[in-house]
């Protein structure tokens, strides 16, 4: 009786130490793996606007932009409503950002509003809305466009 609990708790305790102790380069990419806003690099994407596919310092712009937002909220999407994010009213021209990570191509729709932008990510079959606020990327000629 006394080794079934003794055995446990021993158990226990070395996985707390061990999750307790895990490196810095080990957690980032925990934390990294489950992040709905995630920061992009500007040499794995492609940034088109209105079929116009951006380049140079305007991309630069819009994925630092991006990269800058600060995130808002997460918005629940129900199953079968996918096509009221994908394609809302009222929204304009998206930017559309489209990412290359390893074997997994995400795709980024961004709605701007005057008070938020709303990121539609789109992977595999999976979509996820979510809103930040990016001052820059509000403001910016791109903004304007898309309105």
């Amino acid at each position: 009786m006394t080794w079934a609990v003794l055995i446990p708790i021993i158990l226990v305790s070395i996985l707390k130490i061990v999750v307790t102790c895990l490196p810095t380069g080990t957690v980032n990419w925990l934390l990294r793996k489950f992040e709905t806003h995630t920061k992009l690099n500007e040499n794995e994407v492609t940034v088109t606007l209105g079929g116009k596919r951006l380049e140079g310092n305007e991309k630069i712009n819009v994925v630092n932009y991006f990269n800058e937002g600060i995130f808002i909220k997460k918005h629940y999407i129900h199953p079968g409503s996918e096509q009221n994010y994908l394609q809302p009213e009222n929204s304009g021209t998206p930017i559309i950002i489209n990412v290359n990570e390893g074997k997994r191509n995400v795709r980024l729709l961004l709605y701007s509003y005057s008070d938020r932008i709303d990121v539609v990510k789109q992977y595999r079959k999976k979509v996820v809305a979510y809103s930040l606020i990016s001052e820059k990327l509000q403001e910016s000629p791109f903004a304007l466009q898309a309105q």
